[in-house]
């Protein structure tokens, strides 16, 4: 049989004369050459050859087309669509979501979608063996992986995909139509001769591969990886934003007939009220070929046996094989196979009576890496992370293991595929404590750069940061929290949950975005826990820090080892963010607390070219108030001062004064200090720490004086 024969033979949805099958062309006449029915005429050959080759890719495993051929055929046809307003109904367009729903109704099951019994223990499994015998008889059986997902009932009228729910009570369920109708391997519309009505149970997973790689891109940002694919599957499929669930690796396989009848009802609702006829196959491995005809995705894993010796000895073969499947699996499902003798069984209440779960045992304590990833923090120190298959640890399912940093990875010598102990740290964190079998992936190589923005590493020590700053994306709800703090430039309502919120809103991808907030006020003030006043406030702090202070401005950029104190040195020496921007190392080594380490710091932030492009962005909404680089003299040289509590001018205002006059401005207080200066409401920690140093504790008319001993004004003039 020659390729062509063989396209042929295996077509489930296309034409052998589609010309979008093989090789196809993808050089299209414009649209707007197209009349109407030559438009109608093309996107229905294109619909055929995209539900093929969805068929072949995601079912099949047996692509066609490359990627980019399928992605170019799937892009005229929206361009048809969208241009002629052609009806969709049916089309593999609809899968790409784009609504959000107000919620998930419920709606009852074509029939009860019940649970099975399940053991661990294979005496459990022979005691169902033994009572199968006894009410019914001989039978077969035919055993399957048990899939660790997310049942759903799929239910199809006359051929076309029509709803999708969740197991829920078993009784009734969520709607999730439009969510499920995103996955790629579940048809629009079923190939071959369906019946009228069918109604199938599926599980709804995240292939493996798929779920490393999307808690990899988690982790990296410094978000939580998901414990296991079946909470990423069931979260996603309960969201309400459709487009969310399409950008999900959501698949799915069937492996149960629910309802079956060779004709449509007369109405679509209830589908409960639906009968099955005479037209449903009589056993499990017929109604699975059926599936299979019809384009449905059943798993290639599934054996028929004749006694329960061989579904025993399935169990365990399929348990040696586990590491291997592209899903993740808790055992097996073993199912008489003769639907008669399985009508004959019934069921209890909340379970089936023709089929057990033998489950495989928990992994307990040692387990498998299957990726190491680095996770970078708010702060940009880059921590590797194990994620590991789910182990029991204590009681609790762990997924991930901290490798603390890159000399603890080079001792242990960890490496993709290894086999590891787990243990919880103080019985909170786990930890990866040896490596019990090497795998065969080699041991993992620390990156010389950030994963997250391919910016340098930096090592201080055992420990590594990202030195990308503000143009890494994994720290930029953190360089934003940073800026509008107390320590920055103190734009009051922008906390982390609200920079998170903002964020997730699409408000706020950078920096910069913070002064483009007024030109969006609209969907600001639509945010919930928001409103016109909480926006307008926000917006209004935002616009009075547009003229920041060189020394608050300075310490808002984030700098690493560039706080306070260091921002007013910074500040009084160059004056202006311009001069300070351009200033070599060995100038900044010449600033008081600024030694090389820091200085080079300094440095390597301003000349990283992302970092340049976001401030040069920023510095096209602000403004960065100059200072006076002259000193006004020594007269406060000795002199260290803390201070706690609001004065009549800001804090800052103080502080440049005492430095101005050669005095020392700090945070802290210790047994250096010599004044710690209390305005109204001060802290309780700092005269807590004055009174045990034996610092004077002095009001602001108290500074006063000991300022104007030495002929300096407070306040200021001005």
């Amino acid at each position: 049989m020659t390729d062509t024969d063989s396209l042929v033979a295996d077509l489930r949805f296309a034409e052998p004369d589609n010309p979008y099958l093989r090789d196809p062309g993808t050089s299209f006449h414009p649209v707007d050459e197209l009349d109407p029915e030559t438009a109608r005429e093309q996107a229905a050959v294109l619909r055929d050859a995209v539900r093929e080759h969805d068929a072949r890719y995601y079912t099949d495993a047996d692509p066609l087309v490359s990627d980019a051929v399928y992605d170019t055929l799937f892009e005229r046809l929206q361009t048809l669509e969208e241009t002629f307003d052609l009806d969709r109904e049916g089309s593999p367009t609809r899968r790409v979501g784009g609504e959000t729903l107000d919620e998930l109704d419920t709606v009852a099951h074509v029939t009860r979608m019940l649970s099975i019994q399940q053991s661990v223990d294979a005496d459990e499994v022979r005691e169902f063996d033994d009572r199968v015998h006894r009410e019914v008889g001989d039978v077969s059986y035919v055993c399957e992986p048990k899939f660790d997902g997310l049942s759903v009932e799929v239910v199809y009228v006359d051929g076309v995909y029509t709803r999708a729910a969740t197991r829920g009570d078993g009784d009734e369920g969520e709607d999730v139509t439009e969510q499920v109708r995103t996955i790629r391997s579940i048809p629009e519309r079923l190939a071959g001769d369906p019946p009228g009505f069918l109604a199938v149970r599926g599980e709804v997973y995240v292939p493996r591969p798929a779920f490393r790689e999307h808690n990899r891109e988690r982790v990296e940002r410094g978000e939580e990886p998901f414990a296991n694919p079946r909470n990423l599957a069931a979260g996603t499929l309960r969201q309400l934003d459709v487009s969310a669930v399409a950008d999900r690796p959501l698949d799915c396989y069937f492996y149960d007939v629910l309802g079956w009848r060779a004709t449509a009802p007369a109405t679509a609702e209830p589908f409960s009220e639906v009968e099955d006829d005479d037209s449903r196959p009589d056993t499990q491995r017929a109604e699975t070929a059926a599936l299979d005809r019809f384009g449905l995705r059943t798993v290639d894993r599934s054996e028929h046996v004749g006694e329960i010796d061989g579904a025993l000895d399935y169990r365990d073969r399929l348990l040696d094989d586990r590491e291997e499947l592209d899903y993740e699996i808790d055992g097996v499902v073993i199912k008489v196979d003769d639907r008669a003798a399985r009508e004959e069984l019934g069921a209890t209440s909340r379970a089936i009576r023709w089929a057990f779960a033998y489950k495989f045992p928990a992994r307990r304590e040692v387990t498998r890496v299957t990726d190491v990833v680095v996770q970078v923090g708010r702060t940009g120190r880059l921590t590797p992370v194990a994620l590991l298959d789910p182990v029991d640890v204590g009681g609790v399912t762990v997924a991930r293991a901290s490798l603390h940093n890159p000399e603890q990875i080079a001792e242990l010598g960890v490496g993709v595929g290894d086999r590891v102990r787990v243990k919880r740290a103080g019985d909170v964190i786990p930890q990866v404590t040896e490596v019990v079998d090497d795998g065969d992936d080699g041991h993992f190589e620390f990156p010389d750069t950030c994963p997250v923005c391919d910016s340098p590493a930096e090592r201080d020590g055992p420990v590594a940061f990202c030195t990308g700053g503000l143009s890494c994306d994994a720290q930029v709800a953190r360089t934003i929290q940073h800026y509008a703090s107390r320590g920055g430039l103190d734009i009051e309502g922008l906390g982390e949950e609200r920079v998170e919120q903002l964020r997730e809103a699409g408000l706020l991808d950078n920096l910069p975005d913070l002064y483009r907030l007024p030109e969006r006020r609209g969907a600001l003030a639509g945010l919930g826990g928001w409103g016109e006043t909480s926006a307008d406030n926000l917006i209004a702090e935002v616009r009075a820090s547009r003229e920041p202070p060189l020394p608050e401005f300075l310490a808002g950029l984030g700098i690493h080892e560039v706080g306070e104190a260091t921002a007013r040195n910074l500040a009084r020496e160059f004056g202006d963010f311009e001069t300070f921007r351009s200033a070599t190392v060995d100038e900044l080594v010449a600033v008081d607390d600024v030694g090389e380490t820091v200085a080079r710091t300094i440095r390597e932030f301003l000349d990283n070219p992302d970092n340049a492009a976001v401030i040069d962005e920023l510095l096209g909404f602000v403004d960065p108030e100059s200072v006076e680089t002259d000193d006004d003299g020594d007269a406060l040289a000795g002199l260290t001062f803390v201070f706690t509590g609001s004065l009549s001018e800001p804090r800052r205002v103080a502080s440049d004064l005492v430095e101005r006059h050669g005095g020392s401005a700090t945070g802290s207080v210790s047994g250096n200090t010599d004044y710690l200066v209390a305005g109204e409401n001060p802290g309780q920690s700092k005269r807590d720490d004055a009174d045990s140093e034996d610092v004077p504790v002095v009001d602001e008319d108290g500074f006063a004086d000991v300022l104007a001993e030495r002929g300096v004004d407070w306040p200021p003039a001005e």
